[in-house]
């Protein structure tokens, strides 16, 4: 298992210590329901290291990246951050990403922890045209400082507004005493607040400063339960489980960053399946009887067929009852639609509604 630089800090603190996407990263510290209630009322901290960093220079950056992901990266200025998807030339999709424009000719590429060597190989195998690239996954540590509290709780830290950032942009500043640091508006919670990306050598110093600054607010180590439940209520997609190399982004509800404005891998049979109509959708669902849905159950039909699965699921800490998101038809994708979610040998009932939960 891969470290990050904060993985003996994380033991220190009482962290249950698991395995995710081949790193030794902290689970949980004082408990689920504690942290996620921090993070959605006040402001919690998570290492999320694991994550990777691509560069992408010269002259032919943006031409590369526009031939990769979905979405227009014409559109970014400096200071702008994006989300996009890499499409496969199956229909699926190879990853999820947030590209951010550092310089004019100068991006950074963030995916996924398990999908940095996949997404490597295949954004090379595409740069015909002669782009730089570099992979700086293993160099870079990232912290992500969420919650309502978090402008507040980190404003010490810097001399930049943090007020001021808008959502999805970000500064190259000071912070926490550390020169050219990425202050980004960006996150996986729905609930506000900054990633901060540093250097290894650079990230203890940060965290032991945000912990310090935040004392006052109630801040929180966060560990990846209390990530994935926040995600969730928030209908936020997981690759690997809501979306994957077999999904479509128009099937994922990723249309919105799927635009046909410029040619991209296989946009030609997306805009076509976009023209036709997709068969199934992805769904956000509430248990209507007692029930935790869980990755992989069927979703069944009022006559017990089997029409689809659950990708994500869990018992929403907000809410106090059973979530899910799934693949379901089409047909069945309209809010207050009854499915059925099969859990061990019962069917029990779950109505499909608009996401965000909370």
């Amino acid at each position: 298992m891969k470290k990050t630089a904060l993985s003996s800090t994380h033991e220190e603190l009482g962290a249950k210590m698991v395995e995710f996407a081949g790193y030794y990263m902290p689970l949980q510290y004082e408990g689920l329901g504690i942290e996620h209630e921090t993070v959605r009322n006040s402001v919690g901290v998570f290492d999320v290291s694991h994550m990777g960093e691509f560069l992408i220079s010269g002259p032919h950056a943006l031409e590369l990246i526009q031939k990769v992901s979905s979405n227009d990266a014409t559109k970014l200025t400096i200071g702008k951050a994006q989300y996009s998807c890499l499409p496969n030339d199956q229909g699926g999709i190879v990853d999820d990403l947030i590209i951010y424009k550092i310089k004019e000719d100068q991006y950074l590429l963030v995916v996924n922890a398990s999908n940095i060597e996949k997404d490597w190989k295949w954004i090379t195998s595409h740069n015909t045209m002669g782009a730089e690239m570099k992979d700086l996954s293993s160099e870079y540590s990232l912290l992500a400082i969420q919650g309502p509290k978090a402008v507040e709780a980190m404003q010490s830290l810097t001399d930049v507004d943090l007020a001021g950032i808008k959502f999805y942009h970000f500064e190259v500043a000071p912070f926490a005493g550390i020169e050219h640091v990425i202050i980004s508006a960006t996150g996986y919670t729905g609930s506000g607040g900054f990633e901060i990306y540093c250097k290894n050598e650079e990230v203890k110093q940060v965290w032991d400063k945000v912990l310090e600054a935040g004392a006052d607010f109630g801040i929180k180590p966060i560990g990846l339960a209390a990530r994935d439940t926040l995600r969730l209520e928030k209908g936020y997609c997981l690759y690997g489980n809501d979306i994957n190399d077999t999904t479509s982004p128009l099937e994922a509800g990723l249309g919105w960053v799927t635009k046909f404005t410029k040619d991209f891998i296989n946009s030609e049979n997306l805009k076509a399946q976009k023209e036709a109509g997709v068969e199934k959708k992805l769904v956000g669902f509430e248990m209507i009887e007692r029930g935790i849905p869980r990755h992989d159950y069927p979703i069944v039909d009022t006559e017990g067929n089997e029409i689809g699965v659950v990708t994500s699921g869990t018992m929403s800490p907000s809410m106090n009852k059973g979530i899910g998101m799934g693949y379901v038809p089409t047909e069945l994708s309209s809010p207050d639609s009854e499915i059925l979610v099969q859990i061990r040998n019962k069917q029990i009932k779950a109505k499909v509604v608009k996401m965000p939960f909370v």
